[in-house]
């Protein structure tokens, strides 16, 4: 008589079954979406120090800055002290904590689209059906963050090795240290909400949260050393101190909240079922405010509205606040000088900052109607459109309302930008809200575009997030990397007039809103002959 044996896999094994899968699955669906973040990171990092010895190239413009960022809490706010004299040490000083801030923001995103994303649209039933185990899915979504980030930090090392190996090393951890603590924190969210939306705005909100937090600690002291520094993972990169006697135990701080975040998320996953979450979508009625395609539409956009209105608003006044020791910082450097002036004109130099920082927001507001118009898309895939639209609704209809939020939307956060302007400056009130209208045609086409690709190529709809990033990469480092004039101008925005200083020029403002309309209404013909997609 023999006698067959079967091992037994632990229970925690059990659960992780099929994460190796599920991880080669995540990255190849990001094949694109990883690498043009990473890239974009890496070349805003890399590209400084070049850009910084020319605007800083002598030990006596390097004293002066220091001195100039001790008494100017303004621009604290905005960049953070500075720890060092050397190219490094400006360096992580003048893009640690964007890139930590844009870690940040890859990674929740890769995270919230591979858990609550793939729960919401069904496909996680499906393959949970399988062989896979309860947390194999977010155990796959946490690598996918974490082998993005460890190629960041690896492209940040070697690319600055060359300024000081252990300087280069400590940002790059840094860096990705920031982002996989907000990636924990998106796994948390994730459990917490039934929306990949909602998830996505809760974490986005925690960065915001974290951003406002270390600006206001910097604004108050000039070493890092405020409480309020200290409560945001991006002040603990700030303290990580980069090229200035680097504080190793802070990446020790990065990981525990890393670990602690992660403990958490897990034990959420494992106490809830699959689309099912801890805070459950309040159910609204079918008639009344929501009788029409329109009032769907601003029910479930206006919470993005209303994110993107009160931090508009902040910008501006937090840019306004600033513009006159932008002046005083600037100086007699013809370096920086000339980089406000590529970027808002030959004009005064107070005048060229504000129209540089209001290109800035028109570009970030692209990113805004991007979001705003692929929500249709997000609709569609989700099969919420399809039970509409078998009703007495139109697609054109049910379109056009999430497109009067987009395009509207946009114009309203601009609006408050420039009233935030006027609040933080004090001055120059109609010209700077002037300023900020006039970069909607431009943010206009953007949207167009991005509507043109969903009606007609619905599954290269995502494509329209490459170009607000592209357009936001032009407008950002070109002018810092002295790129040629035509490359700036293929963005939309560097058709416009520079304002406030420059000529109002209206041909240019015509021509891209023109534009703007025959795309639109190019994606709103596909749609209507197209066939739905699921």
């Amino acid at each position: 008589m023999t006698t067959t044996t079967f091992a037994v896999r632990p229970a925690s094994s059990r659960q992780l079954a099929g994460t190796g899968t599920l991880l080669r699955f995540a990255l190849r669906r990001d094949r694109l979406m990883i690498p043009v973040w990473v890239g974009v990171n890496a070349l805003m990092v890399l590209s400084m120090p070049g850009t910084l010895e020319g605007l800083y190239g002598t030990t006596a413009e390097r004293a002066d800055l220091i001195r100039q960022m001790e008494t100017n809490s303004s621009l604290r706010a905005m960049v953070g002290p500075v720890f060092g004299e050397s190219l490094g040490a400006l360096t992580a000083w003048r893009v640690g904590v964007y890139a930590g801030a844009l870690a940040a923001v890859m990674s929740l995103l890769v995270v919230v689209r591979h858990t609550r994303d793939e729960e919401e649209s069904g496909r996680q039933e499906l393959v949970a059906s399988g062989m896979v185990g309860r947390r194999a899915s977010l155990t796959a979504a946490l690598l996918a963050a974490a082998v993005a980030n460890a190629v960041l930090a690896l492209l940040v090392t070697a690319g600055l090795a060359g300024h000081g190996t252990t300087g280069a090393l400590a940002l790059g951890l840094g860096i990705a240290g920031v982002g996989m603590v907000l990636a924990t924190t998106a796994a948390i969210v994730a459990q917490l909400t039934e929306s990949a939306r909602l998830a996505r705005g809760l974490a986005s909100a925690v960065l915001g949260a974290a951003f406002v937090l270390r600006a206001a600690g910097d604004s108050a002291r000039d070493d890092g050393s405020s409480v309020l520094t200290w409560l945001s993972p991006l002040g603990w990169l700030e303290n990580l101190r980069p090229y200035a006697d680097e504080r190793w135990w802070l990446l020790a701080l990065l990981a525990g909240a890393v670990g602690l975040q992660g403990a958490v998320a897990y034990g959420l996953a494992g106490r809830r079922d699959i689309g099912m979450s801890f805070l459950p979508t309040r159910p609204g009625p079918a008639t009344g405010r929501l009788g029409t395609a329109g009032a769907l539409a601003w029910r479930l956009q206006r919470g993005s509205v209303l994110g993107w209105s009160i931090g508009f608003f902040l910008a501006g006044a937090v840019y306004g606040g600033m513009t006159e020791g932008a002046a005083d910082l600037v100086g007699d450097n013809a370096g920086a000088r000339r980089i406000f002036e590529r970027m808002g004109g030959q004009s005064g130099l107070t005048d060229a900052f504000l129209a540089s920082m209001v290109g800035m927001l028109g570009m970030v507001a692209a990113l805004y109607i991007v979001a705003s118009v692929l929500r249709l898309h997000g609709e569609e895939t989700s099969a919420r459109a399809e039970p509409l639209l078998a009703n007495a609704v139109g697609r054109l209809r049910w379109a056009a309302g999430h497109l009067v939020i987009a395009f509207g939307g946009s114009a309203l956060i601009m609006m408050l930008a420039g009233l935030g302007f006027a609040a933080g400056y004090g001055k120059q009130t109609g010209p700077v809200l002037g300023a900020c209208l006039v970069q909607l045609p431009a943010v206009w086409v953007i949207g167009g575009l991005a509507v043109l690709l969903y009606g007609v190529l619905p599954r290269a709809a995502v494509a329209a997030w490459g170009v607000a990033g592209a357009v936001l990469l032009i407008g950002w480092v070109g002018p810092a990397l002295d790129v040629p004039q035509a490359v700036l101008d293929v963005s939309p925005f560097g058709q416009l007039p520079k304002l406030p200083g420059g000529s109002m020029e209206w041909g240019p403002v015509l021509v891209l809103t023109g534009l703007a309309v025959v795309l639109v209404a190019g994606g709103l013909a596909g749609l209507r002959r197209r066939d739905m997609t699921t």
